[in-house]
């Protein structure tokens, strides 16, 4: 089921996400200027266009779905991995105007996710489903006077 205004309200309705594109492909063109610097070797640009093309094809191949229970990764129509909100102890959106990575700590272990779905789909998402476990952002402290 896709995204919509009706089951993005309701926790009961299991919700997969839209792919988004933006990440994989700012990565891949920032990864082919590093070729004009001057004395350099391609590697670099290799390394890191590589990395992009790498997201573009999970952003085409990897699903995101809520369910009631769970937050479900899925590859080609494949489960791939379950993650129980009963486990989850905080989770964070890290640089989400890029869009960044979704972190979240379960009991057993940490995770981080690059956003290749829909940001803001996400954000209410985990907002209804996990909201109380969102770690605060802190504030950037105040210079001295």
């Amino acid at each position: 089921m896709s995204i919509n205004s009706q089951t993005q309200l309701d926790p009961s309705k299991s919700v997969v996400l839209k792919p988004f594109y933006r990440l994989p492909l700012l990565i891949t063109l920032l990864g082919l200027p590093l070729l004009a610097l001057p004395g350099s070797t391609p590697w670099p640009s290799i390394v890191v266009t590589g990395f992009g093309l790498f997201l573009l094809i999970q952003s085409f191949i990897l699903r995101v779905e809520f369910t009631a229970n769970d937050l479900v990764v899925w590859q080609l129509g494949r489960e791939l991995r379950r993650f129980p909100f009963k486990s989850w102890l905080a989770w964070r959106l890290l640089l989400p105007q890029l869009p960044g990575i979704l972190y979240f700590r379960e009991e057993a272990s940490p995770h981080l996710l690059p956003i290749l779905f829909d940001p803001i789909a996400l954000e209410s998402q985990l907002k209804l489903r996990v909201g109380a476990l969102e770690t605060p952002r802190e504030d950037l402290p105040s210079p001295p006077n």
